[in-house]
């Protein structure tokens, strides 16, 4: 069973920065692309970016593109989202997830279950 340790998320205002992390298990982590994705309530969930399994290539939708940066440590299963100049629209909660794909022609899928998320809160 794939578990999914999401932390890092806070409360900052606009203009600062913070860096969400992802601890996964369950599965062979250095197999797998990895994506981060958000839910705020009442909107639609976004892929928010994606980066393959050698972080060869990497995606970013253009809501946080130039903003975010993803990276991750296969050594330690561990995946990571650098935010900077961030803004009141970035508020939500941000899951991590395996995915299916990270390729600028597909869109990113999950592969299990979503875990409980960390919550960003950025002030205006």
């Amino acid at each position: 069973q794939v578990q999914v340790q999401e932390s890092g998320g806070g409360s900052v205002q606009a203009g600062q920065s913070l860096r969400l992390s992802c601890a996964i298990s369950g599965l062979t982590f250095e197999n797998h692309a990895m994506g981060w994705f958000r839910q705020t309530p009442g909107k639609e969930g976004e892929g928010v970016s994606c980066i393959t399994w050698n972080a060869g290539f990497t995606y970013y939708s253009y809501s946080v593109k130039g903003r975010f940066t993803i990276s991750r440590d296969n050594a330690k299963n561990t995946l990571y989202l650098e935010m900077i100049s961030l803004k009141h629209e970035d508020t939500a909660t941000y899951y991590c997830a395996a995915v299916d794909y990270c390729s600028p022609t597909r869109t990113q899928n999950p592969i299990h279950s979503w875990g409980q998320g960390t919550l960003l809160t950025v002030s205006a």
